[in-house]
């Protein structure tokens, strides 16, 4: 068995990606990102998204565990901050690269309605 230390880097990767892998949770990191300071209490995200409070804190819970985000107590309040400035780079870097996919396949789309009826039955053959 290999130590956390061994780990390869790739796979550590991987499970970043896993963590980042719920809607709920990337709509959480962009209200981060967005906010002051890239921060913002746990009243104002249970707000923005809609989630139930222990739905939110789960996946709180697992952002934290990956490091993705940290949080402070103050009396009663918590307060969420990205970890690091580099992921808000990393959600802006995202989205573009999903805007130009999407342009690519709108484009490519409207080119596959253009092409004649015939040519279409004629490749599905």
């Amino acid at each position: 068995m290999i130590s956390a230390a061994q780990t390869p880097l790739y796979e550590i990767k991987a499970n970043l990606f896993k963590a980042l892998a719920h809607p709920a949770r990337i709509r959480v990191l962009e209200l981060l990102a967005a906010a002051p300071d890239t921060s913002a209490p746990v009243s104002y995200l249970l707000a923005e998204t809609g989630l139930e409070a222990s739905h939110l804190s789960q996946h709180l819970a697992t952002l934290r565990r990956h490091r993705v985000v940290t949080s402070v107590r103050t009396a009663n309040a918590v307060t969420y901050r990205l970890a690091h400035p580099k992921i808000a780079e990393l959600l802006a870097i995202a989205r573009i690269f999903l805007l130009d996919s999407l342009a690519d396949s709108g484009e490519q789309l409207r080119l596959a309605q253009e092409l004649p009826a015939a040519h279409l039955q004629g490749s599905a053959s």
